[in-house]
């Protein structure tokens, strides 16, 4: 198994990111995970010493630099867990999570609003009871609904209701953001809310259960032994993504430079449609395995929000922060990851 080692280092951050983080102990919920290690590494390079709350007790994505990091073994869905967790941290950032994809959102909104919001009430409690100097709440995209501007201003996050595909997630995201800005109101607390954008990359989940739309279209291409890539829906929704350096960046600078409770957008300005997506995963995975893949749409499958793309201009004005890894290259960079576990 090959360990991907992200390119990010301490000079990609602003000067007053380094500054902030350097030398603190920082909490990352969900740091074992998919994008939560991707931050552990960052910081890191940043001079953090992380502490990562696990469950299990296992190291996850983290196997590779166990040795540089605090795990606690606590379940962050119980406020006590919490106060095991999260104690002698002045920065908590919570990136734990319920997710999945369009299938399994639609089977279980009630779980899936139920399991975040366990851990956002837990963790803000927690939080406050410890004294912790700042807090990072990582909210989505998928609080915003189905017929929203596009690109999407974070104005919007709380007109009418979340896209019905991932209702359970998008309204407890959103009831994540209520919980954060009212805290600061009330208790005076330090809060920052990053609202990314449909993150990819290394480390993603594959299970075809719970995998997102890259990871699934990067497992059919890759195992479609009759030439035929098969893509739900009819391909032309649109999203805009962003890869993992990226996105964990785009918290950590979020977390530093903008404890104000109020969401900014973070994501690239790049929208494309799922047919074109499958264009592009469809010809990488050609070019590495030498096979001709064609494509078919299904569309009695969902397809979820028609249109997704990131209005970036708060994030640009507030953080002065862009994207710089460009989707072929980060689909590449994905394909080449999978294909060498």
């Amino acid at each position: 198994m090959t360990e991907y080692r992200s390119g990010v280092t301490a000079a990609d951050f602003h000067p007053e990111t380094r500054s902030f983080f350097a030398g603190k102990q920082v909490a990352v919920t969900g740091g074992c995970g998919f994008i939560g290690s991707h931050v552990v590494e960052q910081l890191r390079r940043l001079g953090a010493a992380v502490v990562v709350p696990t469950r299990s007790g296992r190291p996850g994505h983290l196997a590779h630099i166990s040795d540089e990091v605090e795990l606690r073994q606590a379940d962050v869905a119980a406020e006590e867990g919490c106060m095991t967790a999260l104690a002698g941290c002045s920065v908590v950032m919570h990136l734990a999570a319920d997710v999945a994809g369009i299938a399994y959102n639609v089977a279980h909104p009630a779980s899936i609003f139920d399991a975040n919001m366990r851990m956002a009430l837990s963790v803000m409690a927690a939080s406050r009871r410890l004294g912790a100097d700042r807090v990072l709440l990582c909210s989505s995209a998928c609080v915003y609904p189905r017929f929203c501007t596009v690109p999407t201003p974070e104005e919007e996050g709380f007109r009418g209701d979340p896209e019905p595909t991932n209702a359970g997630y998008g309204w407890a995201k959103r009831m994540l953001e209520f919980l954060g800005a009212r805290y600061a109101d009330e208790f005076g607390m330090s809060i920052a809310i990053p609202r990314p954008y449909n993150a990819y990359g290394p480390r993603d989940t594959f299970d075809p259960q719970r995998s997102h739309v890259i990871p699934a279209l990067i497992r059919k291409a890759l195992a479609a032994e009759d030439g035929v890539l098969r893509v739900w829906g009819d391909g032309k929704a649109s999203r805009s993504f962003i890869y993992v350096d990226d996105f964990a960046r785009g918290l950590i600078e979020t977390a530093a430079r903008y404890p104000a409770a109020d969401p900014v957008n973070i994501g690239a300005e790049e929208e494309i449609t799922i047919g074109e997506l499958a264009a592009i995963v469809a010809s990488l995975v050609e070019s590495r395995t030498g096979r001709p893949l064609g494509l078919e749409f299904d569309a009695g499958q969902p397809a979820g929000q028609p249109r997704r793309c990131c209005d970036t201009a708060k994030a640009r004005r507030v953080l002065d922060f862009h994207t710089r890894v460009p989707l072929a290259d980060g689909l590449a960079r994905t394909i080449a990851w999978y294909c060498a576990q």
